[in-house]
This record gives structure tokens, C-alpha cells and sequence, in this order.
């Protein structure tokens, strides 16, 4: 296992940790109705974070590391 992958659990865990409350429903209205395709707009990003595609985790990483995350999720819970 790299340290990049390690890094990228760590995250995931942080996200998971401040954001796994948010449902789908939440997230769809930031990133589009492709995030956690497959997935029920009623479950909780706990629930799915560690079998999103990489597209979905990658945009979610990128939020939460530059600090966007919360505010677009505050946002589209509106």
C-alpha cells in the first residue's frame, strides 16, 4: 500500500467523520445526479463513501481538501 493510499483513507475517514450525516439527495444537487451512481438519494455518504467511484470520491477529496466542502453542502441543503 502507497502512502498515497493511506493519505486518501485518512481523508476519507475525515469526510466520512464531519459529512457521513449528509445524504445523497445533498450531494447530487453539488456534484450532479451522477454522484454515487447506483446508489439511493436516501443513503448516507457514511454509508457509501468507501464504494464511491473514483470520480465521486476524487471530487469530494478535492472539496474537503481545498475547504469547500462544507459550504457547497450548506448550500445545497437549503
Amino acid at each position: 500500500m502507497s502512502s498515497l493510499d493511506n493519505r486518501h483513507r485518512n481523508k476519507d475517514g475525515e469526510i466520512s467523520g464531519k459529512h457521513g450525516n449528509t445524504l445523497i439527495r445533498t450531494l447530487r444537487k453539488v456534484y450532479g445526479q451522477s454522484f454515487a451512481a447506483g446508489y439511493p438519494e436516501t443513503e448516507k455518504l457514511s454509508e457509501v463513501l468507501l464504494k464511491l467511484n473514483e470520480t465521486s470520491l476524487s471530487q469530494l477529496r478535492r472539496d474537503y481538501e481545498t475547504g469547500h466542502l462544507e459550504h457547497k453542502i450548506a448550500n445545497a441543503s437549503k
